[in-house]
């Protein structure tokens, strides 16, 4: 008997790993996400120049014709950051008065989040912003802004978008802004963390990408738009907490997304699909457990990559510059816990490949990455209240070009 009882246990037991090494294969699922964990340090052939110090949980940037930066600070205040380095508030989003205050505390991810220029910011000088605000009964949600900015001022405020339901918790927002080559905008709403399913349900702004016109409208031709029960601004969903979405070079949109201990994602966002959170992920759950069997089934879309462990993505950004000849067109994800900024390789066919970990010898956790009109790449820091910082990558051993300038003469008696 004792025999037979020890030849079920190894039979299950066999089974059992079976299930777990097939994790998440059905019969109309393929599983195509690429796996990466922790990868090696890339080689240190940068300078690292801290531009700015002492900002207060600094979130975003924006690049001005002249150089300068709009930097909003979760707290509530957005910046003007000059080109060397020289900060002052031009606007309080607690003191506003206009608005719904901005909703932000100690262990909350709540706050001020992302600015925006408009594409044709030279002509109507409209700035995008979002953030999590108080509403009633003393819960907040998400909230889209348009303004118009002129030397260092906001006017013209006016509230665009209000995510719904709105929620007690602060957590999982999403929030930032990417432009279309239509005008339109997407932008991310996370699921608030304690509402994962939701993020399934097409009658609710949790775990979604919105897409809107850049008055606040709806698109015609967004993919719900005449679906009973669904709310038309919707792009895609299925999402989670999204941190950073581009307009890659190549017209795709890309985006990132945490997931919790383990199977945070790069997706390529399409319209109308399904994101698979939280029933089709690789994510680990923070007791170590499987969020879901399902890795892959049919009508949810594969992650380019996912990553675990966690490195907790923030900022994302494609580089542009002359600066660093190398990285051209390459994919930059600047990371919270694993306290790095992922470099992506970007093949010639769109695909993605080597990754490297950098500037993680600085051991701190990065909010966002851009690259800057000077072809530098810029970092913000993640690092306390009015410790925080703006860096700026140079090449090592680089010199401001020397500027050519014609010598002045007297003009002919």
């Amino acid at each position: 008997m004792r025999a037979f009882t020890t030849t079920l246990a190894l039979a299950a037991a066999a089974l059992a790993l079976a299930s777990c090494a097939d994790q998440g294969a059905s019969p109309t699922g393929d599983k195509t996400s690429v796996l990466a964990g922790r990868v090696d340090a890339g080689p240190i052939n940068y300078e690292v120049e801290t531009l700015a110090a002492g900002l207060d949980h600094p979130w975003s940037l924006a690049f001005l014709s002249d150089g300068d930066m709009l930097v909003t600070e979760r707290t509530g205040a957005l910046l003007l950051v000059s080109a060397d380095g020289s900060e002052k508030t031009i606007y309080d989003f607690n003191q506003n008065g206009d608005f719904p205050p901005v909703h932000h505390g100690d262990g909350m991810q709540a706050g001020l989040f992302d600015v925006a220029l408009h594409p044709d910011f030279a002509e109507n000088s409209q700035i995008y912003i979002s953030y999590a605000g108080k509403v009633e009964n003393g819960e907040n949600t998400h909230f889209l802004m348009r303004f118009t900015y002129a030397d260092g001022e906001l006017t013209n405020g006016e509230q665009l978008f209000q995510a719904t339901p709105s929620r007690v918790q602060g957590n999982h927002y999403g929030a930032r802004i990417a432009f279309l080559p239509d005008g339109s905008l997407l932008m991310p709403t996370g699921d608030a963390f304690h509402f994962r399913e939701e993020a399934q349900k097409l009658d609710n702004h949790f775990g979604k990408i919105i897409r809107l016109n850049a008055d606040g409208s709806v698109p015609a031709d967004n993919p719900f738009v005449n679906q009973e029960g669904a709310l038309p601004e919707i792009w895609s969903y299925g999402h989670r907490n999204p941190q950073g979405i581009i307009l890659a070079a190549d017209g795709r949109v890309l985006e990132n997304e945490h997931g919790p201990a383990g199977g945070d994602e790069v997706n390529e966002i399409k319209r109308g699909a399904n994101y698979g959170w939280p029933t089709v992920t690789y994510a680990l759950d923070y007791s170590g457990g499987r969020v879901s069997p399902f890795e892959a089934l049919e009508g949810t879309e594969q992650s380019l990559v996912h990553f675990t462990p966690s490195i907790a993505p923030s900022g994302f950004a494609q580089y542009a510059g002359e600066a660093f000849p190398d990285w051209q067109d390459d994919l930059f994800i600047s990371a919270l816990a694993l306290q790095h900024v992922r470099h992506i390789d970007m093949n010639a066919d769109g695909s993605l490949g080597t990754q490297q970990e950098l500037f993680g010898e600085l051991g701190v956790r990065f909010r966002d990455v851009r690259t800057g009109p000077d072809g530098m790449l810029y970092l913000l820091t993640e690092e306390g209240s009015d410790t925080s910082r703006i860096l700026r990558i140079k090449p090592q051993g680089w010199e401001q070009p020397a500027t050519d300038e014609a010598e002045e003469t007297e003009p002919p008696e």
